[in-house]
């Protein structure tokens, strides 16, 4: 579930191990040798459905989160269909990048330490670098589109220390607006490598579009209009680029999905039954696919307007939130996985995981050229 307009926290990055301790994010300290407080950094994330910010500032066990923003904008709306930006669309993520950029100026955020990034509907739609140009001149902010490839490496950056490493495979699937990015790694020494990935070009908005709820309908015909969708991202995925023998490790409970999006915290909510959206509750949560499949049941039988009035949801969210129980719900009849983890984290970050250790790489090699100190860290599962 995304932040809401003008949330912060003091939240870390990382989870709580087991034993209590933080897991580290191999991220530089909070305070440099001079006793001064780390540099702010900034990841801007604007994808097909939501625009969403996160300032943080580096610490030991990864970082920790300054100030967050996200807000429903819908870029992707009518694309699939048009396959322009429409001009109500842009408006609205063009107010929602100004907020953001008000954000980052008022934080005193270096440009360097900005990352900013747009992704499927800017991807597809044939003004999307016109609209990125235009971002660029009326607020400064310089968002560069990255590729699939690229969305689904840092989706899986921003998960790592979610990863059960006694797991023998795990299934990264990030589910957007526009599309869904599957990963998936293999366990390899006392990490893990990517096995191969796939960007299928249906995401929660493309689905609900193509899929309109049919209001009012039978049980049968709701069941029917379910299982299209259903159908539609296993036809989108059926051709996984991975050695079909890993099935089998899916199948044999040697392995565990990692769901990061909306689609999934979402799930978790219902599933947990809160009142009010809480990350601490919900990020690192495991779930079995039973868990899922009850808090989609429950999500079709609230109807849209009980949808709307969950906290968890909204009704920014209403119309959207079943689409995305189905693309979980077709991956994991795809690679049937008894075990879930929740993941409120993803490609932002990854990015600002990413950023500061590229920061941190020269002054590791400055200490070690200065006399044999040599730095700390904790280190990364490997992935490639």
């Amino acid at each position: 579930m995304p932040e809401t307009d003008g949330a912060s926290s003091r939240r870390r990055s990382q989870p709580r191990r087991p034993d209590g301790q933080r897991a580290r994010g191999g991220a530089p300290g909070g305070t440099g040798a001079s006793g001064r407080e780390a540099p702010l950094y900034g990841a801007l994330d604007l994808g097909t459905n939501n625009c969403r910010l996160l300032i943080a500032r580096p610490a030991k066990d990864g970082f920790r989160v300054v100030d967050s923003f996200s807000r429903i904008v819908r870029l992707g709306e009518g694309l699939s269909r048009t396959g322009r930006l429409d001009d109500n669309a842009m408006e609205r993520a063009y107010e929602a990048l100004m907020l953001c950029a008000e954000r980052v100026a008022k934080r005193g955020i270096e440009p360097s330490r900005l990352m900013a990034v747009a992704t499927q509907a800017c991807r597809q739609a044939d003004n999307g670098a016109a609209f990125i140009e235009r971002v660029r001149q009326g607020t400064g902010l310089k968002l560069k589109i990255i590729d699939p490839v690229e969305e689904a490496r840092l989706a899986v950056q921003g998960c790592l220390n979610l990863f059960d490493p006694g797991a023998e495979a795990i299934l990264v699937v990030d589910v957007g607006g526009g599309s869904t990015e599957l990963s998936w790694l293999r366990r390899k020494g006392a990490g893990f490598e990517l096995e191969g990935w796939i960007s299928a070009p249906i995401g929660v908005v493309t689905l609900a579009e193509r899929h309109p709820e049919p209001i009012g309908a039978t049980d049968a015909a709701m069941t029917g209009w379910y299982e299209a969708m259903v159908a539609d991202m296993g036809a989108a995925i059926a051709h996984a680029p991975v050695d079909p023998a890993l099935r089998e490790v899916f199948v044999g409970n040697r392995a565990h999905m990692v769901g990061t999006s909306g689609a999934i915290t979402s799930l978790a909510g219902i599933h947990l039954g809160l009142r009010r959206y809480q990350r601490n509750l919900v990020d690192g949560l495991w779930m079995t696919r039973r868990d899922c499949e009850r808090a989609a049941d429950k999500l079709q039988a609230l109807g849209p307007a009980g949808r709307a009035a969950e906290s968890c949801i909204g009704p920014d969210r209403a119309d959207l939130v079943l689409a995305g129980a189905a693309i979980m719900e077709a991956v994991q009849r795809a690679w049937p996985s008894d075990r879930v983890r929740v993941a409120d984290r993803g490609l932002r970050e990854g990015l600002l995981l990413e950023r500061m250790q590229e920061d941190r790489k020269p002054a590791r090699r400055k200490r070690r050229r200065r006399g044999r100190g040599g730095g700390g860290g904790g280190a990364q599962p490997a992935t490639s």
